[in-house]
């Protein structure tokens, strides 16, 4: 069993930047891949960013690329999600999640409470 907490969401302007954290319980967090989703208002959740569990490999939806950065630090139970050149459009809760094993877009069986980012323009 794996207990996510997120912090680190706001209201911010367009441009501005933005760094989420998620923080796990256990002692096996390195055995998990680790991923970041969010869900709009009226909308289904999606998928935004994937680390590997030892953080070599990452992977992002197109629409974040070259402005979001996942990583993680496995010695403080952690995973990151910078956010800069924030949009009003990346409105949304964003999501911490974990998977055994290899990263990806799906098939994430622990989440977390989730944390609001507004972003107004």
């Amino acid at each position: 069993q794996v207990q996510l907490v997120e912090s680190g969401g706001g209201l911010v302007q367009a441009g501005d930047s933005l760094r989420l954290s998620c923080v796990a319980s256990g002692r096996t967090f390195s055995s998990y891949a680790m991923g970041w989703f969010r869900q709009a208002p009226g909308k289904e959740r999606e998928f935004v960013a994937t680390v590997s569990r030892f953080g070599v490999s990452t992977d992002y939806t197109d629409s974040v690329k070259g402005r979001f950065t996942i990583s993680r630090d496995n010695a403080k139970n952690t995973v990151f999600l910078q956010m800069n050149s924030l949009k009003p459009e990346d409105t949304a809760v964003y999501y911490c999640a974990a998977r055994l094993g290899r990263m990806g877009d799906a098939g994430y069986d622990y989440w977390g409470q989730g944390t609001q980012v507004t972003v107004s323009s």
